[in-house]
């Protein structure tokens, strides 16, 4: 960018692989811009887009079946766990301490490069270059590819994860002129290890969706916020122990507003849908308060309609279907920006997330305390981490006997107490600290109130 140059659009480009790096750039879409010619939406995906060439297709379909039969293939005893673990070792990240250089390239990040050197994504940055905006990808291939093959605009890469490995750094990382927007000070920290400079790294925070928070005042995010804590705390003993903590940054008018709602929580499957059986059993051990309309349990299936027919197969077993659409929600779309659209609705009420530490995460900054289950690869067991560190998350226990220790949980206010952690520690305003810096040339980053 210019000096001074100033934009009101740029060219957003995710890939359709899970749903952390679309989930990403879903915030971003009234930005986004597209080549001439195209009519379809507001975003680019780089792996399936009209026009792509069928090797650059292929490379990328090889990559995402791949990770998707190896996460499910994990459960298969014994070789299933060791092939995912040998997987997950050559994408592991390195131990952040002792602090050391870790800009030597790994095997996977070489082999990247080699197929960009054949030619892998030219296509899509010479259709990018015909009218050169900013370029703001939530993947690192799609930055490596406007690299390698010159694009005319900024680069901008979104970290989606609390921390990283070596693959999201470039090969010469002194060198490149990718600019990183990263969701914490970890990944600032980390991409400094791996020798980016540091002045190529913006700490913006994760791009929350702005329908869930409500402008700067976070108008939304807080009366959802009040209603949740009666919700989890419904002998307040949080709130008297904390009433001055709740008082000063949620604000009065939003404190012990009355729920309007059951306790409701919301169990969301990855792309892979590995731990779909989670969901049954959650649904088993709360079948009579559910049956009793004590609670309402809304089931992710995402885009992936088997996980759709397997929930909705169990809830008719359970014999439940009387209370679909009530009690019992199960939320899909075959189209993943209509799915992301319902579920930030559904947030909305939302008292508990339970999920793997994906990207959801970073969730935790809308006020919503997060159920850990077990995490699939080495970067969801370092959001586990960052979840524990600013108290907005917990490990499940059994889920089979959920209905024993989430009541203890509750009558404890431990949860009112991570949904207020969250949302004081956790950074929201991840898409107006982006849209400054790449719209408007603004160094633009999170304050330092936040502890991450």
């Amino acid at each position: 960018m210019a000096r001074g140059q100033k934009f009101d659009k740029a060219y957003i480009v995710t890939v359709d692989m899970g749903y952390g790096h679309q989930r990403a750039v879903y915030p971003l879409r009234d930005i986004g811009a597209l080549p001439v010619g195209w009519s379809d939406g507001s975003l680019i995906t780089a792996n399936n887009y009209s026009g792509i060439p069928k090797n650059d297709r292929n490379k990328w379909e090889n990559s995402r079946r791949l990770y998707e039969t190896i996460s499910r293939f994990r459960k298969i005893p014994i070789i299933g766990q060791s092939i995912f673990d040998l997987m997950n070792y050559m994408q592991r990240i390195e131990p952040f301490y002792p602090k050391r250089d870790l800009s030597r390239p790994i095997i996977q990040l070489k082999q990247i490069y080699r197929m960009i050197e054949k030619g892998w994504g030219k296509h899509l940055i010479d259709l990018l270059n015909h009218h050169p905006l900013p370029l703001v990808t939530s993947f690192f291939i799609p930055a490596f590819f406007a690299e390698e093959h010159g694009y005319n605009g900024d680069i901008y890469c979104i970290c989606t994860d609390t921390d990283i490995s070596r693959a999201w750094a470039p090969l010469y990382p002194k060198k490149s002129r990718i600019k990183y927007l990263a969701p914490n000070k970890r990944v600032r920290k980390r991409l400094e290890l791996y020798g980016v400079r540091s002045e190529q790294i913006y700490v913006t925070g994760f791009p929350l969706p702005k329908e869930n928070i409500g402008g700067t005042s976070a108008k939304i995010l807080k009366e959802s916020l009040g209603c949740r804590i009666s919700n989890l705390d419904p002998h307040g003993r949080y709130q008297r122990k904390y009433k001055a903590t709740i008082d000063e940054y949620l604000g009065a008018s939003y404190c012990k507003v009355k729920f309007k709602h059951p306790l409701t929580i919301t169990f969301a499957v990855g792309g892979a849908g590995a731990q779909r059986d989670i969901g049954v059993t959650i649904l088993e051990s709360l079948h009579d308060e559910i049956d009793a309309g004590k609670i309402i349990l809304n089931l992710i299936a995402g885009s992936r309609h088997d996980v759709y027919n397997f929930y909705e197969k169990r809830v008719k077993k359970l014999h439940l279907e009387k209370h679909h659409g009530g009690s019992i929600n199960i939320i899909y779309s075959d189209n993943k920006m209509k799915y992301f659209e319902q579920f930030n609705k559904i947030l909305l009420m939302t008292d508990i997330l339970w999920t793997k530490p994906s990207e959801l995460s970073f969730y935790a900054g809308l006020g919503i305390p997060i159920i850990m289950a077990p995490p699939i690869g080495s970067q969801e067991e370092f959001n586990s981490k960052w979840l524990h560190s600013i108290g907005a998350g917990f490990e499940q226990e059994d889920p089979r006997y959920t209905n024993e220790w989430l009541f203890d949980w509750l009558e404890s206010g431990w949860l009112a107490e991570a949904a207020m952690e969250g949302f004081l520690d956790a950074p929201r305003h991840g898409i107006d600290h982006i849209a400054d810096i790449v719209l408007h040339g603004k160094r633009s980053e999170i304050e330092d109130i936040h502890l991450i």
